[in-house]
């Protein structure tokens, strides 16, 4: 049984950051209060990773400056995430076959080697 206690109300409430936290593994990638909050409510520092990872292994990724990912959950609990350059035009796309992330969608922004929430840019 999931135990998340994320909710969509709450992201809404971050629209800064006093802290950076530096990700564990990709360590040139920092994130925000917001996207922490994401990763400790929401189960989902696997998102975190997704994001930062893209940054090493994917060149079509890296090459964007400015970058919008959406996770997008189902009803059946599978879901896509997908890296956007802001104008619609995708760049990477990734199916999950099962996900118990708490909501059916969040977006991220990635910039200046950031993962923040669009309210915190």
């Amino acid at each position: 049984m999931s135990t998340h206690t994320l909710k969509k109300s709450d992201l809404i409430l971050f629209t800064g950051s006093e802290c950076w936290y530096r990700h564990s593994l990709v360590r040139d990638v920092l994130f925000t209060d917001g996207a922490k909050h994401v990763a400790d409510a929401g189960g989902a520092y696997w998102l975190l990773d997704e994001i930062a990872f893209a940054q090493k292994r994917l060149k079509a990724v890296r090459a964007l400056e400015f970058q919008l990912w959406k996770l997008t959950v189902k009803p059946d609990q599978t879901a896509t995430l997908v890296c956007e350059d802001g104008n619609g035009h995708a760049a990477y796309k990734m199916l999950l076959p099962y996900t118990d992330f708490p909501l059916d969608t969040v977006s991220f922004y990635y910039v200046n080697k950031t993962i923040l929430l669009p309210s915190e840019y």
